[in-house]
């Protein structure tokens, strides 16, 4: 950034970019995305990806959350934006912490909100969408790690009973890492 400087700002303990004219901290914090697993009888909704990253890979409807909307309701928009799909959110179905990119991802359970006869479509942002049992999901064609995760956290717990939410393997470090120690503490 033009005109800031990398320094420690009084009372913090981590460097930050600052205005060397006016002392402004230009916090940067870590982007929330939302998503739903949504799910229609044994079956999940995939969406084929039109954008980059990892286009033409499947993955949730899932996107950064917009300011002025709760968790629940950026979901419901990303699902409508990529899916063309009216849903109904169960519950949290996992959180996962993505720290090499600066992500926290909010993934919920849901369902189509007419739940007789699925409707959905491809948003601008998808190239197409469909619904995919557990053994016809294209596992080699899955856009992210974390959209696995979800997958697995939704297959491992079926009946919807919804307990604690998942998190990031104990095994996959790739989205975490150990902080330094503050010295200042």
């Amino acid at each position: 950034m033009s005109g800031f400087i990398r320094r420690i700002p009084e009372g913090d303990n981590r460097e930050r970019d600052v205005c060397a004219d006016c002392g402004h901290i230009a916090y940067e914090n870590p982007k929330i995305v939302v998503g739903t697993v949504v799910v229609f009888g044994a079956s999940v909704l995939l969406c084929r990806r039109a954008i980059e990253p990892r286009r033409g890979f499947w993955t949730l409807p899932a996107g950064y959350m917009e300011l002025g909307e709760t968790l629940e309701e950026g979901a419901a928009r990303e699902a409508k934006e990529e899916a063309e799909v009216d849903i109904v959110i169960e519950g949290i179905l996992g959180v996962f912490s993505i720290a090499r990119i600066g992500q926290v991802q909010m993934i919920f359970r849901g369902r189509f909100a007419n739940s007789d006869t699925p409707v959905y479509g491809a948003g601008p942002e998808s190239l197409e969408v469909g619904l995919f049992e557990w053994d016809r999901i294209p596992w080699d064609e899955i856009a992210f790690p974390s959209v696995r995760w979800a997958l697995h956290a939704w297959h491992d717990n079926p009946s919807g009973v919804l307990g604690a939410p998942a998190g990031n393997p104990p095994d996959d470090r790739r989205g975490v890492h150990r902080m330094e120690p503050l010295a200042n503490l």
